[in-house]
């Protein structure tokens, strides 16, 4: 009797009960062949920002009937706390220093259209595998995962290469650079110290000029020619690049083709969702998987007059506000054509939201609830772990939550067998076939262990103790907070991942997730029996799984990162790169 009535007060077991007496039978899934697919990803989302997760104040309803008709994960998790690597574990299934997009310097994302680095060709998404099982293949929204290699037109790292039939958005990354109202975002320290070093080599030529016109220096025409053409070549050197950024990143692409060069931001929104839906309705007689990959909410928060205001967050909560309403139209679209119950749907965000994006006092990035840290930070949960959801209507169990450690790259083996294809087996692939699991047919994620990256740098490392439960956390390197104890780098604007901004732990902190999800209180050997126990389990997860890696070419290294004239998408003759198409149609 004692066993029963654990039994029936596990939080397991309880929605499951009450799901076999309220809810209709489960298909079988012999019976459905190629559902449709529509995964549906946030930018920099916070996974205290949503309704379902905890919050109160943003509302997000068409988020939170997601949860209510579908398959809540509590402790979802990025491979990456930054855009650039997290979706390319994502889109491969794969840590994403296996693929070379995860970084050794400061650099950790893909900074420019015409940069060179970007997701490798032979990297093989879920779309590619998808599109070779009859699919029909579509991302809609922010890409950020470069374009080209060698040449302008040369399109290696488009999406179309890698498996989208159809793709309409941005090749970037939406910055606050886009909108010319908004304080310039990107390399912003970096943008400032070359202003002020072209400021003294200018004022050291004028110096000169005035000093040889005077008679106070001796010094020839021909050495001041000579500097003045250096300061002059100084400039254009990085104002060539910085200096139109709009031009340079801010453009939208339909397939290899610009529309807008710059982005027309007043009507993104609506592009973007005109497209998702249409996407639905000319692929509705074939299996489909939509990609839509939001702009929302990244800065600078694009949103419409329709939603400014409304929100007791700012612009930040009305931005997400926004979002949800978009996720609700493209909800209504799929029932609208009576494909509910044939598509899966799926709603995440690419890592935690980021805490030390404000200007004056403003806060313009995200909410991370609990967690500690946000956007950047490898280890800390709050950059790291982020909101999932799953919804199929008669297959999966609505109603239910699941507080077991997934991944995001658990969606690439997921999608590939439900389409009937086969993961690649000339690859580590470090995803999970999350079906079993969604279904209650386990109770238990098949990751033992997950290893938590700040780019190539392992931070920490999470152990699901299957036997009892526990979660521990190992952290081996935390960043330094600065203001000391504000919980973010606000005085950097990004935590580091090395260097002098973070502290190397050994032994490394310790915590129990599930005692401890903030992460408040570091166990050591004298308060936690099994610590020495865990620290070695952990030490030897790590030494076989670095075994698991080989060198690749590192696509974020310098060189690749660097803006290359001769790769900048240009719809008209470089360097006069400015269209707008949807303006004339």
């Amino acid at each position: 009797p004692s066993f029963l009535l654990l039994c029936f007060r596990s939080p397991l077991v309880t929605p499951l009960i009450f799901g076999l007496l309220l809810q209709a039978p489960l298909m079988q899934l012999s019976t459905i062949t190629q559902p449709n697919f529509v995964l549906l990803l946030a930018d920099d989302l916070g996974i205290g920002d949503v309704g379902c997760y905890g919050n109160d104040t943003i509302r997000t309803p068409n988020i939170d009937r997601l949860a209510k008709e579908g398959v809540k994960l509590t402790q979802h998790i990025a491979a990456a706390p930054l855009c650039t690597p997290s979706r390319a574990a994502f889109l491969t299934g794969r840590y994403p220093l296996r693929s070379g997009m995860d970084a050794v310097n400061d650099y950790r994302v893909i900074f420019w259209n015409a940069g060179s680095g970007g997701l490798p060709p032979n990297e093989t998404t879920f779309a590619k595998i998808l599109q070779q099982q009859g699919y029909s293949t579509g991302l809609i929204g922010k890409w950020h995962q470069g374009v080209n290699c060698e040449s302008r037109n040369d399109h290696c790292h488009h999406p179309l290469k890698h498996g989208f039939d159809y793709f309409y958005g941005m090749p970037f990354t939406l910055i606050s650079d886009c909108q010319p109202t908004e304080t310039p975002e990107m390399d912003r320290a970096f943008r400032r110290k070359l202003w002020l070093s072209t400021q003294v080599i200018g004022l050291m030529t004028l110096t000169a000029v005035l000093g040889r016109l005077t008679g106070l220096i001796s010094v020839s025409w021909k050495t001041l020619i000579c500097l003045a053409g250096f300061s002059l070549l100084f400039f254009v050197s990085w104002f060539s690049s910085y200096g139109f950024v709009r031009y340079w990143n801010c453009i939208m692409m339909r397939n290899h083709g610009i529309t807008e060069q710059p982005m027309v931001t007043d009507r993104t929104t609506s592009l973007v969702l005109r497209e998702s839906i249409s996407f639905i309705e000319r692929n509705k007689h074939k299996p489909f998987l939509l990609f839509l990959s939001f702009l929302h909410s990244h800065t600078p928060l694009l949103t419409t007059e329709k939603f400014l205001g409304r929100s007791r967050h700012g612009l930040y909560g009305d931005n997400v506000e926004e979002m949800d309403w978009m996720v609700g139209q493209v909800l209504d679209a799929i029932d609208k054509e009576g494909l509910k119950d044939t598509t899966l749907v799926y709603f995440a965000s690419d890592h935690g939201g980021w805490l030390e994006r404000q200007e004056g006092e403003r806060q313009l990035g995200g909410w991370n609830g609990i967690y500690k840290g946000g956007k950047a930070m490898g280890g800390w949960e709050g950059g790291i772990r982020v909101p999932g959801i799953f919804r199929w209507p008669g297959v999966l169990p609505a109603g239910t939550v699941i507080d077991e450690p997934t991944s995001l790259m658990d969606i690439y083996p997921t999608v590939v067998h439900l389409a009937g294809g086969a993961v690649p087996q000339d690859r580590v692939i470090d995803g999970r076939d999350l079906l079993p699991l969604l279904r209650g047919a386990v109770a238990h994620s098949e990751h033992e262990f997950l290893f938590h990256y700040c780019g190539v740098h392992l931070h920490a490392v999470r152990w699901h103790q299957k036997d009892t439960g526990a979660v521990w956390k190992a952290h081996y390197v935390t960043p330094i907070f600065s203001p000391p104890g504000a919980g973010a780098c606000y005085d950097r604007g990004f935590c580091p991942c090395f260097g002098e901004g973070v502290t190397h732990h050994e032994p490394p902190l310790l915590f129990e997730l599930s005692q401890d999800p903030s992460e408040a209180k570091p166990l050591s050997a004298d308060t936690e029996p099994l610590f020495d126990t865990v620290i070695r389990k952990i030490g030897r997860a790590i030494e076989e799984h670095r075994r698991t890696l080989t060198p690749v070419p590192e696509q974020l290294s310098l060189s690749n990162v660097v803006w290359k004239p001769w790769l900048q998408p240009c719809c008209g003759m470089f360097p006069f790169c400015w269209c707008d198409k949807e303006g004339d149609n």
